[in-house]
C-alpha cells in the first residue's frame, strides 16, 4: 500500500485514507473484484482511482450521467490525472484523438457511459489497450427493481466474460438487500470482497412535516435557515417545477428549472451554473442529481413525497458531501401517497413489480409517520441499525406528541366499512361529523350508526387519523374508485376490540433554533476568508470549472486557521497536492501575503 498512500498524499493531498478505503484499495490494486457500498460523500471515487494510477493501463469507468463526466475530468486534469471520457457530446474528430491517446497508453482514466460502452467499436478498441480495472459506478442502476434502473447496465457482465483478469469494481451509495444481491447476480460478482461502509449521514440533520400551505412552508424554511446556500427543491410534477422555480425567483432566489421536459441546452446550462455559481437553488424532478460532485449543497427539500425510502436516501445524500451540516427538508400529504399511487397504476410493469412498488410506498409512508428516531428507521431499511437515537432529526430534537386514538380509529374504519368502501377521505369525514351535504342524504348515510359520531374532531384531525391509517396498513387507496378507502386485513383485531392504536398529533413544525447555514469557525479571519474565495472564484471562471474543483471550503478554511508563509508550509494543508501546490501556491499566497501586510485587511 505504500504506493497507494504516496499516490493519496502527492496527487490528491490527503493523509490518510477513511476506513475502510485503505483494503478495498489493496483488494483492487492485488486485481480482485470488489463490491462497495459507502454513503454519499465518503469517498467512493477515490476507491477506483488510486488503483488505476497504481496499476499498469488505463482504468475505464462506467458512469450514468455523460452531463457530469466533463466535470469530473475536469476535477482529475487540474490533479495531475491524464483523465478523459468517451460519450455522445464529443464530435468524432476528438472521439478519434481519445480513442488514440487510450491506445498510445496516454490515459489513466477514461469515463465512458454504459451505452457507449456496449457498442462493438467499443469493446474492440478496450481489446487492443491495456486496462488497469473497470469501475462500474452508481450500481444500483442495474437493478430492475430499483429507482435509477437502466437497462444498458444489465449488459455489463460482458465485462467479466471478455475481460476475465481485469479488476472490477461495483460502487453504490443506495442499496437495499434485495439491490445489493441483483447487483452481485448481474454484474458476476458473487465471489467479489464486499466492503459496507454503513449509509450514515451525521451531519444531514432530517426534517419530515405535513403540507398545510407548502410554498410558505418552503419559504420559511429557506428564509431562516439557507437564506444565501446552494440546495435543491425536488417536485413530482414538471409543472411544478416550472411553478415553484419562477415563483422562488419573484422571491428573490436565484432559482432554476431542470427537468427532461427543457431544451437539452437549457438543461446543461442550469446544471453548470448550479455547480460553477454560488447560492444557486436548483429546482427540479428526479430527472437531476444522480452523480452531482457539488460538495456545498446546504440543503434538499422535497415538495412531494418521493416514492421509495430509496429514492429518498439518494436525493437527500446531495447534500453535505463536504460533511459540513446540511439539512434534508420535507413535507408530504394523503394527496402525495393518492398521487403516487395513480402513478403506479398506470404503469407498463409486471403485478409483481407494482407489488413490490407498493411495499416500498408503503415503507416511504411509514417513515414519514414514525414518532421515533427518523434517522434509525432509515438506516434499519437498508439493514443499518444503530443503538442509540441521533439527536439531529426532528423526531430527536422535537419529540412527537402522540394519543390513544384507539376509538378514533374504529370510528374511521367502520365509516368506511358501512359506506361500502366505495368512498374517499373527504365524503367519509362528512359521515363522521354529520355533515348534511347532498350527497349524504343521495346515498342515505345519514342513517348509519356512524353518522356524526366523530363531532369532537375537525375535519383536519379526521385527515390526520384516516393518513395514519393508510401508513399503517390499516386503510388502502383504491385507485380504481377514484381514491376510495378500503380495508385491509391488519384493521381486524383494531375492529374487534384487541388492538390499541396510538396516533401522533399533527403539529407545525417550528424552525430550528440550531440552525444549518453554512456555519465558519468563530475565530475565522472573514476578511481574508473572502479574499481567498474572491481568488478562487476568478481563477475558476478564467477555467470554465467549479470553484470546488480548484479548492473545497475546508481548504481554504485551512489556510484562514494555518496562515502558510511560504510553498512548504502551504503543501501541508489538506487537499493540496502536487499538482495543486505548483499550480496554485504562489497566487494564494499571494492573497494571505497582501492580508498579512500593513493596512491589508482593509485592502482585502
Amino acid at each position: 500500500m505504500n504506493s497507494a498512500r504516496d499516490i493519496l498524499q502527492s496527487t490528491f493531498g490527503y493523509d490518510d485514507f477513511r476506513p475502510p478505503q485503505a483494503e478495498i484499495i489493496d483488494t483492487v490494486i492485488n486485481g480482485g473484484d470488489a463490491m462497495v457500498l459507502m454513503p454519499t460523500g465518503g469517498g467512493k471515487s477515490l476507491c477506483y482511482q488510486i488503483p488505476a494510477l497504481a496499476r499498469s493501463g488505463c482504468g475505464v469507468v462506467i458512469s450514468p450521467l455523460i452531463a457530469l463526466m466533463q466535470d469530473q475530468v475536469n476535477a482529475l486534469r487540474e490533479l495531475g490525472v491524464r483523465a478523459s471520457f468517451l460519450n455522445s457530446t464529443l464530435d468524432a474528430n476528438t472521439a478519434r484523438d481519445i480513442e488514440q491517446s487510450l491506445l498510445n497508453g496516454e490515459l489513466d482514466l477514461l469515463y465512458i457511459a454504459p451505452e457507449r460502452l456496449n457498442q462493438p467499436r467499443t469493446m474492440d478498441l478496450l481489446q487492443r489497450t491495456s486496462l488497469s480495472l473497470f469501475a462500474i459506478d452508481e450500481a444500483h442502476c442495474v437493478s430492475q427493481w430499483g429507482h435509477d434502473f437502466r437497462a444498458d447496465y444489465l449488459r455489463l457482465s460482458l465485462l467479466h466474460e471478455q475481460f476475465p483478469t481485469v479488476p472490477r469494481i461495483a460502487l453504490t451509495a443506495t442499496a437495499d438487500a434485495r439491490t445489493q444481491e441483483e447487483i452481485k447476480l448481474r454484474l458476476q460478482l458473487q465471489d467479489a470482497a464486499y466492503f459496507c461502509a454503513g449509509f450514515d449521514r451525521p451531519n444531514i440533520r432530517y426534517h419530515i412535516a405535513l403540507k398545510h400551505n407548502p410554498r410558505q412552508q418552503l419559504l420559511q424554511f429557506l428564509r431562516q435557515e439557507h437564506e444565501k446556500d446552494a440546495g435543491i427543491v425536488y417536485c413530482l410534477s414538471r409543472k411544478k417545477v416550472d411553478d415553484t422555480a419562477a415563483w422562488l425567483a419573484q422571491q428573490g432566489f436565484n432559482a432554476l428549472p431542470y427537468h427532461a421536459g427543457l431544451d437539452a441546452s437549457v438543461r446543461a446550462d442550469h446544471q453548470a451554473r448550479f455547480l460553477r455559481e454560488e447560492s444557486v437553488i436548483i429546482v427540479a424532478t428526479i430527472a437531476f442529481g444522480m452523480g452531482i460532485d457539488k460538495p456545498d449543497v446546504r440543503f434538499v427539500a422535497h415538495l412531494d413525497m418521493p416514492k421509495t425510502v430509496e429514492s429518498y436516501y439518494q436525493e437527500t445524500g446531495r447534500a453535505g458531501r463536504d460533511g459540513a451540516p446540511a439539512d434534508a427538508w420535507m413535507i408530504y400529504g394523503l394527496q402525495d401517497v393518492i398521487k403516487l399511487r395513480q402513478m403506479m397504476g398506470e404503469s407498463q410493469g409486471s403485478e409483481e413489480h407494482k407489488r413490490a412498488e407498493q411495499h416500498r410506498l408503503n415503507a416511504m409512508l411509514g417513515l414519514c409517520e414514525i414518532t421515533t428516531c427518523r434517522r434509525q428507521a432509515l438506516l434499519a431499511y437498508f439493514d443499518d441499525r444503530p443503538e442509540a437515537a441521533c439527536g439531529n432529526c426532528d423526531t430527536c430534537l422535537q419529540p412527537v406528541a402522540t394519543w390513544d386514538g384507539t376509538e378514533a380509529a374504529r370510528m374511521a374504519l367502520s365509516a368506511a366499512w358501512r359506506t361500502g368502501q366505495r368512498f374517499g377521505v373527504n365524503h367519509l369525514i362528512d359521515v363522521l361529523r354529520g355533515a348534511e351535504t347532498d350527497k349524504i342524504f343521495q346515498c342515505d348515510h345519514h342513517q348509519l350508526p356512524t353518522y356524526g359520531v366523530g363531532k369532537e374532531l375537525d375535519a383536519n384531525q379526521w385527515r390526520s387519523v384516516y393518513r395514519q391509517l393508510v401508513a399503517r396498513g390499516f386503510l388502502t387507496v383504491d385507485l380504481e374508485r377514484f381514491g376510495a378507502l378500503r380495508l385491509e386485513e391488519a384493521c381486524r383485531p383494531v375492529l374487534r376490540g384487541e388492538q390499541n392504536v396510538e396516533l401522533r398529533k399533527d403539529v407545525k413544525l417550528k424552525a430550528s433554533k440550531q440552525r444549518t447555514r453554512t456555519q465558519l469557525p468563530e475565530d475565522l479571519d472573514i476578511t481574508l476568508w473572502e479574499a481567498l474565495r474572491d481568488r478562487r472564484r476568478e481563477l475558476a471562471e478564467a477555467q470554465g470549472v467549479p470553484p470546488y474543483v480548484i479548492f473545497h471550503d475546508r481548504t481554504l478554511q485551512e489556510m484562514c486557521q494555518a496562515v502558510p508563509q511560504n510553498l512548504m508550509q502551504f503543501g501541508r494543508l489538506s487537499g493540496v497536492g502536487e499538482r495543486k501546490l505548483e499550480k496554485y501556491g504562489d497566487e494564494f499566497l499571494a492573497v494571505i501575503n497582501a492580508h498579512l501586510e500593513p493596512g491589508g485587511a482593509a485592502q482585502a
